[in-house]
């Protein structure tokens, strides 16, 4: 473990109120808890598993997969006491299913979803080389969905981490579901006082709208309180087809 990390954490920890959340990576069983203890230790509220595993191996099977983060998530958290928490990627057959298996596991929370940050290829040095594209809004669908069917239906809190850039997005999340919020790439554009910006957007958003507090909307939207739950699944394929209008057909 990096000592520098650790020192981040205990000096962030003693000089802020808020909550420290360390994020812990890797893709094996080996090390995790320890790591995870040493971070606890240094002052983190709680513990962000993010398991950046890509099965590469053709023989590696589905629930080969999925049995990897089941063990990570028991070891670690039986090794802390604080909250641990599980960055999800959404390439799970069954994102459902899995979600309960992780919750009765251990984990404390889910964070819908890792970005993955697959390689480019360089055509000029015939290379394969890493290539980061900070997120935009579009990448919202795919967690919003998700977030907006488990809320409610697993004992565990729902954070959204893709996509957010303005109010709107954080307003989405949290009507779909979500307990928190997170963003990286938006402050990476416009700086840590953009954090302001997004407050102050949503406050004004909600004071329009006559919400009262954020746990008057939260899951407002979600898939069981929609008037409409069939929008969620394929039911609603046909309808998303029909209102796409393109300016090259009549």
């Amino acid at each position: 473990m990096p000592e520098a990390y650790l020192n981040l954490i205990r000096q962030a920890s003693s000089a802020s109120d808020i909550p420290i959340i360390a994020s812990l990576n890797g893709v094996t069983s080996e090390g995790w808890t320890e790591y995870a203890k040493e971070m606890a230790e240094a002052g983190a509220s709680a513990v962000e598993l993010n398991v950046y595993y890509i099965p590469a191996n053709l023989d590696t099977t589905g629930r080969e997969v999925e049995q990897r983060y089941v063990d990570i998530i028991k070891a670690v958290k039986g090794a802390v006491d604080v909250p641990v928490a599980v960055k999800l990627n959404p390439f799970f057959s069954a994102m459902g299913e899995m979600a309960t298996r992780f919750v009765e596991a251990g984990a404390d929370g889910l964070l819908l979803f890792n970005r993955f940050y697959q390689p480019d290829f360089d055509l000029d040095e015939l290379e394969v080389v890493p290539d980061l594209e900070l997120s935009s809004p579009s990448e919202i669908r795919l967690p919003l969905l998700w977030i907006a069917v488990l809320h409610g239906r697993v004992n565990a809190s729902l954070a959204a981490t893709s996509g957010v850039q303005t109010p709107t997005e954080i307003i989405k999340y949290t009507m779909a579901g979500a307990d928190a919020v997170m963003t990286a790439s938006a402050l990476l554009r416009n700086g840590t006082g953009h954090i302001k910006t997004l407050v102050d957007g949503m406050s004004e958003w909600m004071d329009r709208r006559g919400y009262e507090s954020v746990e008057q909307m939260k899951g407002s939207m979600s898939q069981q309180n929609v008037a409409d739950p069939a929008a969620f699944e394929r039911a609603n394929y046909i309808k998303v087809l029909g209102s796409f209008k393109s300016p090259y057909i009549a």
